[in-house]
């Protein structure tokens, strides 16, 4: 009997590590396993891989605190207007270029996309039951039941196995791999030798696994240098991330190279498919890297290379992130932020973007023990940037729960959050409080599923007057949010 897509979904969310284990971790303080790489090298020699074997993918890996999946959209999407290209190195022309990223929005598929389009729900079907079929029988070989836990590897790693299978067997000319957590013991990190790697803009992020401090986190992310590789990295690294930075790259006789703001980016003339400021430092660093893979594949010495490298950059497609939607009178603006630098940069995009309007809404969640923290940096970023202490006229608090009769759509199941606390709406409520005190002129709302949030917006647009939505926060309420309305056009 054939395996569907939702058989494997269902497979896959079995694999999730719940809150009681991910709380327990946290809890004990305990850092990114030196033995990860071990481990997944295990992994991999039982779906039938060594590490060396992935020299063929011609890996572009990609680490970094924030931009990273912003980064490898843009290399992918650069990389892909070269297809049908001859190499002069070996006559081969470009015909498939591989991208892995996370997390997921609407579809877990989209992690795995292959000349910018996610796998078919097919596609996935099978490279995942081939993946799993894999490991059951490497477990049976060894006398251990398929089904006992530890016979499989965890949700990521899974999928970071499952990926590498998809694009060895699709044959890519190129991965663009970004890490999930760090990059030394990230699971993406069996990469022996990739042909070229990045690192986006650090920041405190993961502190439970990486380190409180910039340099400890530094050192994570730059275990993904190798020697005989370049490195390229944002030139407006802090002095002490640089430090880090240089002396890894030193000592494995990897060219680190520092990149600026593209002139031509900065000035506005090349105009890319991601709004937002920051996002010029990560076109720039992406046309770096693209450059130098492009440069060492054979594929640049062409005519109308530098148009097709812009074109790259200009439609570039990355659902989610600075992303604006319109609906009759209704403006939606959308954009994630899980660290207090990245809800600071989301909340400058929202204030350069957005049209004013009397109405104006907020639809925000993060389901951490930062997520108080993180509101006031919204808030504080948006007071000072607008010149306004009273950014929102209505402030809506939601879980990620999709829908009110659904739940969770399965691609969006996590069963690694306090299921307590999301039933009695505990973070939601605190964050309500949070607001009251630091904005009395709001109307804030506690609600319980996203698709609540969405309606309590466009009720307001019924007046008859213009309405502004910001959504953000996690990027499972982003993603929930996508769905909904994406599942409106489709249902």
């Amino acid at each position: 009997m054939s395996r569907s897509y939702s058989d494997a979904i269902a497979s896959l969310n079995s694999l999730q590590s719940n809150f009681a284990i991910v709380d327990a971790i946290r809890r004990s303080g305990r850092t990114m396993n030196e033995q990860a790489i071990p481990e997944m090298i295990e992994w991999c020699r039982k779906i039938g891989y060594q590490p060396s074997d992935f020299n063929r993918l011609n890996a572009i890996h990609i680490a970094g605190t924030k931009g990273k999946g912003s980064t490898s959209a843009f290399i992918s999407s650069v990389l892909t207007k070269f297809l049908g290209t001859t190499s002069q190195t070996d006559g081969k022309p470009l015909s498939k270029i591989g991208l892995y990223t996370s997390p997921h929005l609407r579809f877990v598929r989209e992690r795995i996309q292959i000349n910018g389009q996610p796998l078919s729900e097919e596609q996935f079907a099978q490279y995942f039951f081939e993946t799993w079929d894999r490991l059951e029988s490497a477990a049976l070989d060894g006398g251990v039941d398929p089904k006992a836990p530890g016979a499989k590897p965890v949700y990521f790693r899974f999928l970071t196995l499952m990926a590498f299978h998809t694009y060895m067997s699709e044959g890519v000319d190129a991965a663009v791999i970004e890490c999930g957590i760090g990059g030394a013991y990230d699971s993406t990190n069996v990469i022996q030798k990739p042909a070229v790697t990045g690192i986006t803009s650090l920041g405190i992020d993961h502190v439970g696994v990486l380190g409180a401090t910039l340099p400890e986190i530094a050192w994570h992310k730059a275990g993904i240098i190798k020697k005989g590789s370049n490195c390229y990295t944002t030139s407006s690294q802090l002095p002490e991330a640089k430090a880090v930075l240089d002396k890894v790259s030193s000592e494995l006789g990897s060219e680190l190279v520092y990149v600026d703001v593209d002139a031509r980016i900065a000035s506005g003339d090349i105009q890319l498919g991601l709004e937002a400021d920051f996002q010029k430092i990560n076109a720039s660093l992406a046309l770096a890297i693209a450059r130098d893979w492009l440069t060492k594949q054979g594929y640049t010495d062409m005519t109308h290379s530098e148009d097709k490298l812009i074109q790259g950059l200009r439609d570039v497609r990355w659902s989610g992130r600075c992303e604006t939607r319109h609906e009759h009178n209704l403006t939606w603006y959308i954009d994630g932020g899980h660290t207090l630098e990245s809800i600071k940069l989301a909340g400058q995009w929202y204030a350069s973007v957005h049209q004013r309007s009397q109405n104006r809404y907020l639809i925000f969640n993060q389901q951490t023990r930062d997520a108080q923290a993180l509101a006031r940096a919204l808030h504080d970023t948006l007071a000072t940037t607008l010149h306004d202490s009273h950014p929102f006229s209505h402030v809506v608090f939601c879980t990620n729960t999709t829908s009110k009769q659904a739940g969770f759509k399965p691609d969006l199941v996590s069963v690694n959050t306090n299921a307590s606390h999301v039933e009695a709406l505990k973070v939601q409520k605190e964050l309500a409080e949070t607001w009251k005190a630091i904005d009395a002129k709001a109307d804030v709302s506690v609600v319980r599923t996203i698709e609540e949030a969405v309606e309590l917006v466009r009720q307001q647009t019924k007046e008859g007057s213009p309405v502004t939505a910001f959504v953000t926060g996690s990027l499972h309420l982003v993603g929930g949010f996508l769905e909904v309305v994406e599942g409106e056009k489709s249902g």
